[in-house]
């Protein structure tokens, strides 16, 4: 789930942990949010995401303000890595802001600290409805019967291809290719044009979870890992021998040409990313780019859900009420869809995906991609998500950087990473 924000997470493995959780999140502290005399409030909603992002955010914001205005709204945004530095600070001093953008990887690690607001209560009360929901959304931020999180977006994973490099090598992927399909097609791209097939699936760690899934299993259980040292050695044995045989491109190209990406950068001809990622391939790259279905291990079943960024409150608001009412606005008005697009992801409600027609191919493909999940019924629940789980996101990302990079064997790669998430996750 996107993380969907799912930028480079490398650098999250140390920001939540260390002095910080030494601090605790029950400590005594004054709660978020403020009032006046005339009955207004002030909440505080925090994000991460660009520039453009948080353009768009404050149009709908004074769209809120304009219906509700007795409640004021003060913003504040950070790229990924930096918002959650600052959040785990707020939070561990007591003093989160109102409502936020959350991600599924960190609602049982923050229940678990006390911050965050069950909307259950507000959903009772009428601030918030949970109807109209596509595709089961709406059970998205469910955590132990507690709401945590309600859905703004969604998304899934995907392969963007490049269009023009899988017509010269003469592969037309199509639903229910296999993976012996898929290595059979980074083979022929290699063999034809030149260019290394795939930029390296075997560190994305939502992707391995599909894997996973083909095979009954998944990355995370509710407290746990869900898979075995034999699992994920064999997993990354096959990615290490990629590399090496120019299926996979040369990490250390990957790493020479960040931000841009590897498909863009013409040093790949496929990716593994989220599908509404898709736009950012075609204002980095000058080829045609387009979205492939995930392999599948028996021809039917990809693993695949769909996964969301979240709005979340804090369980020190001041105003529960208030908090509830902003994110109902956010996630049900027409309007808002009309500014934010796809930003973070397709609209999760009804109403908002209606109201926002796309004019783009890029963001028609991303809406028909979607759609031709729903339809077809391949979608699954989501992987339960450990407290932890954020962590040991961040380890598979860098172990399988350095394995591939030949600063570690594949057997010592897959021992580090069960010993950082059986400390992150505590099983």
């Amino acid at each position: 789930m996107s993380t969907t924000g799912s930028v480079d997470r490398r650098g999250l493995l140390k920001i939540a942990g260390g002095s910080l959780a030494a601090l605790g999140l029950t400590a005594a502290g004054c709660g978020s949010g403020s009032g006046s005399g005339d009955g207004s409030v002030t909440i505080r909603y925090a994000w991460w995401g660009s520039d453009d992002r948080a353009k768009r955010i404050n149009q709908t914001i004074a769209l809120f303000e304009k219906k509700y205005p007795k409640i004021k709204v003060k913003t504040d945004f950070q790229p990924y890595l930096d918002f959650w530095k600052k959040f785990n600070t707020q939070a561990s001093g007591g003093n989160p802001p109102d409502v936020f953008q959350n991600a599924i990887g960190f609602l049982r690690k923050y229940d678990a600290k006390n911050v965050l607001l069950d909307l259950n209560a507000q959903v009772k009360a009428g601030n918030l409805s949970m109807d109209g929901f596509r595709a089961g959304l709406e059970t998205f931020g469910e955590v132990d019967g507690k709401l945590l999180g309600v859905p703004v977006g969604s998304n899934s994973m995907a392969l963007v291809i490049d269009e023009k490099v899988f017509r010269k090598a003469g592969v037309s992927p199509k639903p229910g290719w296999t993976w012996d399909d898929f290595d059979a097609a980074l083979a022929k791209i290699r063999d034809t044009t030149g260019r290394a097939g795939d930029s390296g699936g075997y560190g994305v760690m939502y992707l391995y979870d599909l894997y996973l899934r083909q095979h009954g299993k998944a990355f995370f259980t509710t407290d746990a890992l869900g898979f075995t040292e034999a699992d994920l050695k064999e997993w990354w044995t096959k990615g290490y021998e990629g590399v090496k045989s120019g299926l996979y491109t040369d990490p250390k190209k990957v790493a020479q040409i960040k931000p841009k990406s590897a498909l863009a950068a013409e040093i790949a001809g496929c990716e593994f990313t989220w599908d509404n990622f898709t736009v950012r391939y075609t204002s980095e790259g000058k080829s045609e780019y387009g979205l492939a279905p995930i392999p599948t291990t028996d021809g039917k079943k990809t693993g695949q859900y769909l996964g969301s960024l979240m709005l979340s409150g804090s369980k020190r608001t001041k105003h529960p009420k208030e908090v509830a009412q902003f994110i109902d606005f956010m996630v049900h008005d027409p309007e808002v869809a009309k500014i934010m697009g796809y930003d973070r992801g397709v609209p999760t409600t009804t109403a908002q995906y209606e109201a926002f027609q796309p004019t783009d191919q890029v963001n028609k493909d991303i809406a028909a991609y979607e759609k031709q999940l729903v339809d077809t019924g391949v979608l699954e629940p989501i992987t339960p998500h450990p407290a932890g789980a954020d962590v040991a996101e961040s380890a598979f990302l860098r172990l399988a950087e350095e394995l591939a990079l030949g600063s570690r064997s594949v057997d010592d790669a897959v021992k580090q990473f069960f010993t950082e998430s059986k400390t992150a996750i505590g099983f």
